[in-house]
């Protein structure tokens, strides 16, 4: 075998084994969604497609939504200044660690570790707009 038919199969390879993995982490389901919400989430937001508020904000209507604007909560005044909307990517970073994104938020909860975890939440909130 010659050696840049070596590399080509390399390179196919390697592609092809991106393409598995960003697959499997993009693939989104807004049931397993809900029920990744019931476990992290309920004990602090109503589901989404409810309006009132519990100790954290509805989430009501999340995506798309400025940060800090559902009316009626009392937000952090960091999460206030932030200019965050919450768009997908947004979400992703903010599911993965609110502290770490907007360090002093009131939202002490340290993240959803998993990433499928997190894209099928996304995808929940996605469609309970």
């Amino acid at each position: 075998m010659r050696p840049s038919s070596k590399v080509g199969f390399g390179l196919v390879a390697v592609t092809a084994a991106l393409f598995a993995v960003s697959g499997n982490a993009c693939a989104q389901d807004a049931a397993v969604g809900e029920k990744v919400f019931k476990r992290y989430c309920t004990l602090c937001h109503n589901l989404p497609t409810m309006d009132q508020s519990r100790i954290g904000p509805s989430l009501k209507g999340t995506v798309g939504r400025k940060a800090a604007s559902y009316p009626g909560f009392a937000y952090s005044s960091v999460l206030s200044a932030s200019g965050i909307t919450w768009t997908e990517d947004q979400l992703e970073t903010w599911l993965s660690g609110p502290q770490t994104m907007v360090p002093g938020t009131k939202m002490t909860f340290a993240g959803v570790k998993d990433a499928a975890e997190r894209a099928n939440l996304i995808a929940y909130l996605k469609s309970n707009p």
